[in-house]
């Protein structure tokens, strides 16, 4: 008996063609939007979390691509 998600999806889902497998996420968004299903957005990124990014990588180029032309 299959017991996890990731060996449902490996043994079922996976070897289904590409049209069956885009019909069976339909009904499942669906039927979660029918439910009334609350996403929990928790770990969507914010306006400081991309700042804080940007801020992180401008850094990091800056050390790795020293200003030393002349």
């Amino acid at each position: 008996m299959l017991k996890t998600i990731d060996e449902i999806y490996d043994r079922v889902i996976h070897v289904l063609p590409s049209s069956e497998r885009l019909k069976l996420a339909n009904l499942i968004l669906t039927n979660l939007v029918q439910q009334g299903t609350v996403i929990d957005d928790s770990d969507t990124w914010n306006e400081e979390n991309v700042s804080d990014l940007s801020r992180f990588s401008l850094q990091y180029a800056a050390t790795i691509y020293p200003d030393d032309e002349k």
